[in-house]
């Protein structure tokens, strides 16, 4: 049967980010289902009601040409579905370069795939720290407590991320070396004044991306609005962090087009519990000490993993480890690397420039190729014994791991940190139907997060 109109459908540049959209909305009282694969009719006619539908993706980790032969089939596909809302659901801290994940590419394929002049970005996200001010954005260390809050570029992570440093705090700026589309900005002088200034700024836009300033609920709630109000008459694409979810839902609600919001009972504890860890964060550096501190076992990847000749043994004889550990109840986590001074990434780093590959290309190689053989690791993992809870740290390499386990989609189960919920795989295959996962950014979580997924609790 074809769905009724559909309120929105999202690609995420990456696994960690749309379970982000897939978390807001599903807490929010929207029947969301996230899809691992390019999704048919027939697979939404398995979820009852289902209201908004999301294509986890890994174009964050692309280059432009290999973005093109991603993004479009995958917008063609969702678009399909006639959905109101089409939403590139990209990182809150922006992540993008000209030559990888780049956004402004995104925008293009997406304007073309719409037929929209003007494509809306709007990247704040004040309920996971993220703020833009008169097109700078802003970013709190971590997404919870109260951690510093820095302008993006001055950021002691992100302005150090190894794949996509933040070198400029004003995104329109950041934005125009990724595409030659005309940029403008509405402001929080106008977003202030209500939805309907907004939409007269809109309608008097002539640029070709058109940003929005958001540093409080109020904020996204003019936002949600003002894009509601131009998706009534065909699908209306936009661009930016789980923010325009949030401001979507807001408006929905006002309006009561979506009911009260989910409550969720904790999910239990759950021990043995596996984490696979490509984030080289040090937010999640804490998260690992703590861990071991608290029981867990760990497993440094090697990282000569990375060339071919080694994967076979290398995975043997991990998986061997990880399941002789669970069969004495130990929780363990499998990393490659702890923070960004381990030795493993000197050492993989100089393992592509002795192939001859170039700084921009060895960070995507690290990426793809950790990234497959933890998912290989635990595809193999999962034969051998009965693993109900896996924990998937780092964006890039979440993506390349999770897209090894047959998964059809994931369904939110329960809330543990902003941004990063505790899923239930769906799955034709019985070795991973039903197992909880949960996948996390490097900046997400305190240092207890692992702790807290093992026990199912919220932090």
């Amino acid at each position: 049967m074809k769905n009724n109109k559909l309120l929105l459908a999202y690609y995420g540049d990456d696994f960690t980010g749309s379970t982000d959209a897939l978390e807001f909305l599903t807490l929010a009282g929207v029947k969301t289902i996230l899809f691992l694969r390019k999704p048919t009719q027939k697979d939404l006619d398995r979820f009852p009601k289902i209201q908004v539908i999301g294509l986890a993706g890994k174009s964050r980790s692309m280059s432009p040409s290999e973005m093109e032969a991603e993004l479009f089939p995958a917008f063609e596909n969702l678009k399909s579905f006639e959905p109101a809302h089409f939403h590139y659901k990209v990182c809150s801290t922006f992540d993008s370069a000209p030559h990888v994940g780049n956004i402004g590419k995104a925008i293009e394929i997406g304007s073309e795939v719409f037929n929209q002049k003007t494509v809306l970005v709007s990247p704040s996200a004040p309920h996971l720290g993220r703020f833009c001010v008169f097109g700078n954005l802003f970013a709190r260390m971590g997404t919870i407590g109260n951690g510093e809050i820095y302008r993006i570029d001055l950021h002691p992570s992100m302005s150090k991320h190894p794949v996509t440093p933040a070198l400029e705090g004003d995104l329109t700026i950041h934005l125009a070396k990724q595409t030659q589309k005309s940029i403008n900005l509405v402001n929080l002088t106008t977003i202030e004044k209500g939805s309907e200034k907004v939409l007269e700024e809109v309608a008097n836009n002539k640029s070709e991306i058109l940003f929005f300033d958001g540093f409080n609920l109020e904020h996204l709630k003019t936002i949600g609005s003002v894009f509601n109000e131009l998706a009534a008459e065909k699908t209306l694409f936009s661009v930016g962090s789980s923010g325009i979810e949030m401001a979507l839902g807001l408006d929905w609600k006002d309006k009561k087009v979506i009911g009260n919001q989910k409550t969720f009972e904790s999910a239990g504890e759950i021990s043995p519990i596996l984490v696979l860890s490509g984030s080289c964060s040090p937010v999640t550096s804490d998260q690992i000490e703590y861990a071991l501190q608290n029981g867990f076992l760990e497993i440094a990847l090697e990282s000569k993993a990375v060339a071919i000749q080694n994967q076979a043994e290398i995975i043997q004889n991990t998986v061997a480890q990880i399941v002789d550990n669970f069969n004495q109840g130990k929780s363990t986590i499998l990393h490659t690397s702890k923070g960004s001074n381990d030795q493993r990434i000197a050492e993989t780093e100089l393992f592509f420039k002795s192939k001859g590959f170039s700084a921009n290309e060895i960070q995507k190689q690290c990426s793809s190729i950790y990234g497959s053989v933890l998912g290989q690791i635990a595809k193999e993992v999962l034969k051998a014994v009965k693993i109900k809870r896996i924990l998937f740290a780092g964006g890039d390499t979440s993506s390349y791991a999770a897209s090894k386990l047959d998964i059809l989609a994931l369904e939110m189960i329960a809330p543990i940190a902003p941004g990063a919920p505790l899923c239930k795989a769906v799955s034709d295959n019985e070795w991973v139907n039903g197992i909880e996962m949960n996948f996390k950014g490097g900046q997400v979580g305190t240092a207890d997060y692992f702790i807290k997924v093992l026990k199912g609790e919220k932090l």
